[in-house]
């Protein structure tokens, strides 16, 4: 009788055709989907001239509002090695990506395997599921072009890679929340390279800069999706999430935005230095914090934000205000000049 009552329940919060507010945002999501979409194969020429990694090319050193980019180490290692650095780094993050919307794939589909008929739910997440597909294709032929063998995420991820799309029908705000703490600090990443202006190389660009137009949507839908569900959860599971909120984004900060162990080796980096740029430089730290001012206000908005999880957020070093609207960019005071 429980588990009946519990599978009941179960399937009446995937009825959202009541919330006419929710599926109008839904069908703005799917419209956009529809109306603007990118193929990897058509819209970036990746036979082209302009398109050819070559080993000496400066455009593949790294920007600073990379955390490894900004550091002293870096900057004091010569040009040929900044390079090689940053070809590997691009292409691992890459990889990494490509690994992670693999999962977010499956995860949709399983959650869509279960929605009810006549859901705007089920069409705007297979819309997402295609778009991710394609973004895995791009990754990966960024990741062929660029001719590294890079690992992407840690092994133990990859082992337990089935576990993540498990979640996504029996805790749907828990999927999502997962979500948010891989696309969150990718998309952060991507955007503050893009806003510092410098010249980086074409294949990098075009991937950033197509991924980031459809992830706003992604990202929309997610943030959504648990303002809707969150409030509906009963108190102590809302706790319980609460908790594991700020936890999963500090480990996906250290997993995305982290090379793996394979990078450290290839080019013989200290572990002081290691340690140094993550996360104990002021200019990592505020990284850190920056990524998720727009999860900050997601966790305020749902009542995520209680004492207990505040004293979390501020041990794990991502605490600090909440953005004021989605995207909002990050806001620099200007330094007086002398």
């Amino acid at each position: 009788m429980a588990v009946t009552k519990m599978v009941r329940r179960w399937r009446d919060r995937m009825v959202v055709t009541g919330d006419g507010e929710y599926c109008d945002r839904l069908q703005t999501l799917s419209d956009g989907s529809v109306r603007r979409n990118f193929n990897p194969y058509l819209d970036i020429p990746w036979d082209s001239p302009q398109f050819r990694v070559i080993p000496d090319d400066p455009r593949w050193v790294l920007a600073k509002s990379d955390p490894l980019g900004a550091s002293a180490w870096y900057r004091a290692q010569p040009l040929e090695k900044q390079i090689a650095i940053g070809i590997w780094r691009q292409t691992n993050i890459a990889k990494a990506g490509q690994q992670f919307e693999s999962m977010l794939i499956r995860g949709l589909l399983e959650y869509t395997f279960w929605v009810p008929n006549g859901s705007p739910e089920y069409r705007y997440c297979l819309h997402e599921a295609i778009e991710e597909g394609n973004h895995t294709l791009m990754f990966q032929e960024m990741v062929n072009h660029t001719g590294v063998d890079v690992p992407g995420l840690p092994r133990w991820v990859k082992w337990i890679n089935w576990v993540f799309p498990l979640f996504a029908s029996p805790m749907p705000a828990f999927f999502f929340m997962m979500v948010l703490c891989g696309e969150e600090p990718i998309d952060h990443l991507q955007k503050e390279i893009l806003r510092e202006g410098n010249s980086i190389h074409p294949i990098m660009e075009r991937v950033m800069a197509i991924h980031v137009a459809e992830e706003a949507r992604h990202i929309s839908f997610a943030h959504e999706f648990l303002r809707r569900r969150i409030p509906e959860m009963r108190p102590l599971n809302r706790f319980v999430l609460s908790l594991f909120y700020p936890l999963g984004f500090r480990v996906a900060a250290s997993l995305i935005a982290k090379p793996p162990g394979a990078f450290w080796r290839e080019f013989d980096i200290p572990k002081s230095v290691k340690k140094q740029i993550f996360w104990r430089a002021p200019e990592s730290r505020t990284m850190l914090r920056e990524i998720y001012g727009d999860v900050r206000m997601l966790a305020e908005d749902t009542g995520l934000m209680n004492p207990i999880a505040t004293v979390l957020w501020r041990m794990f070093r991502i605490d600090g205000p909440a953005s004021r609207f989605r995207s909002e960019p990050v806001r620099h005071a200007a330094v007086p000049v002398a």
